[in-house]
């Protein structure tokens, strides 16, 4: 069992369209999907934006279906240095917790500095950084191989940034280059990292480049565009799938 996971309709749609043999059930709100998706047995959830609810369904999921991973997946906008653009698809080497922690007079500072740990369990501890499983990146690395184009379609793997407030200033997406190299931004990936890493569950993350961040301007971003080739990659994984 695979469990899948996503934000918003707009999102799924591809990956809904293709599910067979599917069945519905509520648990605390929210929506799930078991079928069939390439082959796999596939349990789908529309969670709902934020980190809250990211975790909320990341943590019914595996309480409920036992899933072998989770893949978590949608839009993103990619940092203006990282040479992603608009209809790119980009995996998570590591998701990155990048608003918890503490804001000093020298600047923002993450959990390490406060000496807490987000996750501490047998096996490790965990401040801010979740470092993707390297198996199952190396996998979906291979899986997906999508070519270079002029119109994008090129393939980006490195730190995703997850955070409460989207950026909306070329100011703000350059401090968060300069904080966390980061390739591309969200608002979901590390709570489900977070859960991941406490049931100890892998967990891959693939997203679709709606934007580039930098001043808010929504007449250049592309959602459906994204959203259906973050949704492509995971079905290219799935169908590469070597539990």
């Amino acid at each position: 069992m695979i469990a899948l996971l996503c934000s918003v309709e707009a999102e799924a749609d591809v990956l809904l369209e293709a599910l067979s043999a599917a069945r519905t059930t509520e648990r605390g709100s929210k929506r799930f999907i078991e079928g069939s998706l390439a082959d796999r047995k596939a349990a789908l959830s529309v969670g709902g934006m934020g980190k809250a609810n990211a975790a909320h369904a990341a943590t019914i999921l595996i309480e409920h279906h036992a899933p072998d991973a989770i893949i978590v997946f949608g839009v993103g906008g990619a940092y203006p240095s990282s040479g992603a653009k608009i209809g790119d698809v980009a995996l998570a080497r590591e998701e990155i917790a990048g608003d918890e922690g503490v804001l000093t007079k020298d600047g923002f500072r993450d959990t390490g500095f406060l000496g807490i740990p987000l996750v501490r369990t047998t096996t490790s501890t965990i401040y801010h950084a979740f470092p993707a499983p390297a198996s199952l990146f190396d996998a979906a690395l291979r899986a997906v191989q999508l070519p270079a184009g002029p119109d994008g379609g090129a393939l980006h793997a490195g730190t995703f940034v997850t955070l409460s407030t989207c950026t909306g200033t070329a100011e703000g997406a350059r401090e968060l280059e300069q904080r966390y190299r980061g390739l591309c931004e969200n608002m979901e990936g590390a709570a489900v990292a977070q859960v991941a890493a406490l049931y100890n569950v892998p967990w891959i993350e693939v997203r679709g480049i709606s934007n580039i961040v930098g001043d808010r301007d929504r007449a250049s971003w592309d959602i459906p565009r994204a959203a259906r080739a973050a949704q492509e990659a995971v079905l290219r994984i799935l169908k590469g799938w070597r539990p």
